[in-house]
């Protein structure tokens, strides 16, 4: 049984708040099922975008998982923010936080399928 999304997202953002991070939910999704997208961006203006794996890939014991959206370099945040706006575009009912990239401060490696 998966977390309703709301629940998770509130626990992502306690443990970064808790690591040192400063998450800011930047669209509310559904509370139930709703998607998360989660945008680690590395001033000056660099980002990278973590998304729900494909269903293939979540054959894990994990409660969630996630993959690289935008490949495995940093992006220009402005196109991090492109793609993130047309998933929008295409499912209102999704979740985006943001939260500035810092060695050691984000843990979305329990999470993660490269």
């Amino acid at each position: 049984m998966q977390l309703k999304s709301e629940v998770w997202v509130h626990a992502f953002l306690r443990s970064s708040a808790g690591a040192g991070g400063m998450p800011v939910v930047v669209h509310h999704g559904d509370n139930d099922a709703g998607a998360i997208y989660i945008k680690l961006f590395e001033p000056p203006n660099l980002a990278d975008v973590f998304g729900p794996a494909p269903m293939g890939l979540s054959d894990t014991l994990q409660d969630r998982v996630f993959v690289r959206q935008l490949g495995a370099e940093l992006v220009p945040e402005a196109d991090a923010d492109a793609f993130l706006s047309q998933q929008l575009e295409f499912d209102r009912d999704l979740w985006i936080v943001e939260v500035q990239r810092k060695p050691g401060l984000i843990a979305l490696e329990p999470w993660m399928v490269n």
